[in-house]
Order: structure tokens, then sequence, then C-alpha cells
């Protein structure tokens, strides 16, 4: 009896249809011609496996990710400038069962961290996917310092040479060219993708942007306030983390019933006028309240930040975002990094003096348009493009607030109607999810893969706009699902702006037919 041709892989025997993926891929290494670019390597994944990231940088957190479907993996390194050096490291994995899209994911924070567990999502869905470091490595933006290069890099080349690059790679490969190309980002790869639909918008058919961290350096401004409005520990205007679990109470307190049922979660911040003062001690000498400094703190915090000259900076945190996270006593890592090595090139710089000059000299920078506020998104529209925007109402970190500013800045600067804007761009506010993802709501809408609870394109923002690019259905809403404090799950339908969703008064309220958009 013959038997069937074997190979060796990992030392294990496997068959001839993954010999020949094995080999196809092996192969590729020698076919791909990219300019500045140098191949580390191509190797072929089986399903199942765990990839090991030895050498990824500690403070990055991702030392492994498991891959469920075979791939072929491919390794780059893109020069980008030579004086001081620059490179981008981009990653594409591309699956043997392949579904004709290309799919470009997103970064967060400063960092320059490959988000391997979000490749491995647009794998599993059958996209050829692809992600880059920003730039560099690690979280830390010290690789910024005095290397313009590194900024750029973060700013825009990394996700749009990622694109470039990815597509040339997956044709090579598959030795077909994709048919849709979509992008997949929150946080800063929000930014990453509105930054792609305002400079390239020929990149992406369908992107799903995420809390973006637009208006970029305001925004790094007011990250830095919350310890200057604070002060450290044991300041007078400083609050425990005790404390502002009882503000968070409070809101829920003063809030709660404004969408017609009292559930921890409040679906419409701008409803919610919020008193702190309701929680001063007076003459109580209970520790479950809070002097006036501190109650001014608060108020600090659920206000608008202006600047020297009365001019908004950047808007508050939305009414029921726990604040706890940025008010630690502790300046924010990412306000001190870019202050120190972008705003500033003083690695001795200190956070506590931040105050209106600072927000306006870094605001005048704007490195490569880094704010990422352009309003004018008529070559997206012209082109079929679309734009899938959501944001988090307990987002701790970024304003949902701002969002909204955005998408009226978009209206204002086409002169568009919500009813026009809908062809090619929607904003859905997603009661109860922090930032980017968990919280107290039905957070799970698909955007990443520990965020799933089915692929529909209702109940999915990746199905959804790959829907909306090629069947032209675009989404009124999009469900998420979440648990109790019970562990019971519920369902709810997040609205499109500017509507809002609101308890019906009757039925299963853990059920999205019990809620309506009004």
């Amino acid at each position: 009896m013959r038997l069937p041709s074997l190979c060796v892989f990992w030392l294990f025997p496997v068959g001839h249809a993954t010999c020949s993926l094995t080999r196809k891929c092996s192969d590729l290494a020698e076919k791909l011609s990219l300019p500045n670019t140098t191949v580390w390597f191509t190797e072929f994944i089986p399903a199942g496996a765990t990839i090991s990231f030895s050498d990824n940088d500690p403070t990055c957190g991702r030392a492994q990710q498991q891959v469920d479907v075979d791939i072929c993996r491919v390794a780059t390194l893109t020069e980008t400038s030579s004086n001081p050096p620059s490179n981008i490291s981009l990653e594409a994995w591309l699956p043997s069962d392949w579904n004709d899209r290309f799919l470009s994911t997103g970064n967060g924070g400063l960092s320059g961290c490959i988000q391997y567990e979000d490749i491995a999502y647009g794998v599993s869905r059958g996209f050829a996917t692809v992600g880059a470091n920003n730039g560099h490595n690690g979280t830390s933006g010290e690789p910024f310092y005095q290397n313009p290069g590194a900024v750029e890099n973060f700013v825009y080349r990394s996700v749009h040479l990622g694109a470039v690059l990815g597509k040339q790679i997956a044709e090579t490969y598959y030795e077909r060219a994709h048919d849709k190309s979509y992008y997949l980002g929150c946080s800063t790869g929000g930014r990453q993708g509105f930054k792609a639909a305002q400079e390239f918008p020929t990149d992406f058919d369908g992107i799903v942007a995420g809390a973006p961290a637009f208006a970029f350096t305001n925004l790094t401004s007011w990250s830095g306030t919350f310890y200057t409005n604070s002060g450290p520990p044991g300041s007078p205007t400083f609050l425990s983390q005790a404390q502002w679990a009882l503000v968070s109470k409070d809101f829920l307190d003063q809030c709660d019933d404004l969408d017609g049922l009292v559930d921890g979660i409040i679906e419409d911040p701008n409803l919610c006028h919020y008193r702190p003062e309701a929680l001063l001690c007076g003459s109580d000498s209970s520790t479950d309240c809070l002097s006036g400094e501190q109650a001014e703190t608060v108020r600090k915090v659920f206000s608008d930040l202006h600047g020297k000259d009365g001019t908004l900076v950047y808007p508050r945190l939305q009414p029921g975002g726990d604040a706890s996270l940025l008010m630690s006593g502790r300046p924010f890592p990412y306000t001190v990094d870019w202050f120190r090595y972008v705003v500033y090139s003083d690695p001795e710089w200190e956070p506590s003096t931040l105050g209106p000059e600072d927000y306006a000299f870094a605001a005048s920078q704007n490195p490569f348009n880094v704010q990422t506020w352009e309003g004018d998104l008529a070559e997206v529209r012209n082109r079929g493009a679309k734009i899938l925007h959501y944001h988090g109402l307990q987002d701790p970190v970024i304003s949902s607030d701002n969002s909204e500013r955005y998408y009226n800045h978009v209206a204002r600067t086409m002169g568009l109607k919500t009813t026009e804007l809908d062809h090619f761009y929607r904003y859905f506010r997603v009661s109860g999810m922090g930032h980017c993802s968990g919280g107290a709501g039905a957070y799970k809408i698909g955007n990443s893969m520990n965020a799933v609870s089915g692929y529909e394109p209702e109940e999915n923002v990746l199905s959804a706009i790959v829907r909306w690019v090629e069947d032209g259905l675009a989404p009124e809403y999009v469900q998420g699902t979440g648990e109790t404090d019970e562990g019971e799950t519920f369902a709810r339908n997040h609205c499109k702006y500017p509507l809002r969703g609101r308890y019906a008064g009757n039925g299963d309220s853990k059920s999205p037919e019990s809620w309506k958009c009004v």
C-alpha cells in the first residue's frame, strides 16, 4: 500500500494539504518585493496552535496568541527614515480559507504594540489581516524623543503603510487582489481609522472606529489636568478610590431613572445634570462624604476644559464615567510622555506644572496633524466608503462627548443633515461600555475577539460594516450583550446618534424589544 506524502511540521507529521500550504507560505518570502522592507520570515501556523512572541516588548503584555485557523504568518520591517532612523514592524496573517477581504487593525495609547488578538480575530473571520507596531516597540513614548520620523509613524504612517504593504503581501500570496478593504480599531486605533478617512480615503472601503482619540493634543492636555486638579494623595482636593465609588453611586442615584429604568446604566449622559454637592459632609463626621474642595474637584472633572482665552480645549468627562482611573493621584503616563518627548523635548518636564499655556503650545504644534479633526469627509462619501463610529458612555479615558462633538463638526463642515450623513457615516453611543470594552452595559458588540456574542450584522460591528459596504444595508442600531451582577445575560440596541435609548415601560428589560430609540 502506498503511504500518503508526509512532511514534518513542528515535529509532527502532517498530510499533503498542509504540506502544500507550508511550502506555499515558505515560498512567499522569495516572491515578495516591498520597498525599503526586509521580510523577516514567512511561516505556516496550523489551526489551534499558540504563537509565542519571545521578542515582544514585555510592556505590551502580549506573550502569546492562539490562532483558530490555518494561516501564513508574515513578519516584515520597513525603514521609514534614516537620520535619525525610524522603522515600522508589520505582521500579515493570511488565512487559508480566505473570504477575499482585507482587514487592517490599530493600536492603543502611545504604544508600539501589535495587537495580535485583533489580528487573530480578523483571520478567524476569514480576512487577510495586518497589524503594525506604530513605529516603535513598547508602551512608552520615549522613542519619540528628537525623532520626528517615529512621531510621523505614530500619527499616520504605520496604518497607511500597513494598508499599502499588507494588500501587496495578500495579493502576492493569493495570486489575486482583495475585493473589499476594512479597518477595525479603538482608542488610538479609532483615531487611526479617522486619520485614514480624512487623509487616505482610498485605503479602506469600510471603517469601524471606536472611542477615537482625536483632538489628540487637546486630549493629552485634558488627561493631564486630572492630576493637577486632584493633586497627590493627601491633598485637600484629592478623593480616595472609595470616595470616587461614592460619586459613581451618586451619579446613578441622581440620573439612572432618566431613561425609564433603574438598572445601573445611564442611556444618555446629556440628560444628567449632576450635582456633587449632594455628597457634602456638612456637619456630618462620616467619611462617606466630600469636603467642599473635593466637591469642586468633582465639578472640574465633569466640566469642559477651557484655555487661556476661554476657548474650549476638551469637553468634560461624560456623566457616569468612572473618574477613579485617571484620578489616581499620579500623572497620566501618556500626557507625561507626550509633553516630555514631543512637545518640549525635555525628559525632565514636570507634569504638575501643566497649565493653559501648555495646552495652547501643544495644540499649536500639532505634528503631522495628529489632532485628526478634519471635518470634510467628502472623499469618503464620494467613493462610497462607510464609517461606523461607536463610543462607550462609561468611558473613563476618552470623553464620549468628544465623539458627539466630532460628529456635529462633520455635519456643520459638510452642511449635511443627519439623514444625509447616514449615507456614509453613522455614530452609535454604547451605554454602559467602558473604554473600548467592559462596563455595566451591553458592551459586547463584536468589536474585538473577547466582545463577541454572535456574528450576525445586527450584533457584530465587523459584520455590520461588511453588510453596509457590500449589500448597502446600513445599521439602524448596534445590538450589544452584557451580564447583570447576578450573571444574567441581557441585550440592548444601541441607538444611532442623535437618538437615545429609552425603556418602553413594560416587558422584560433584559430584552432589546423592551427598549426604543427616541
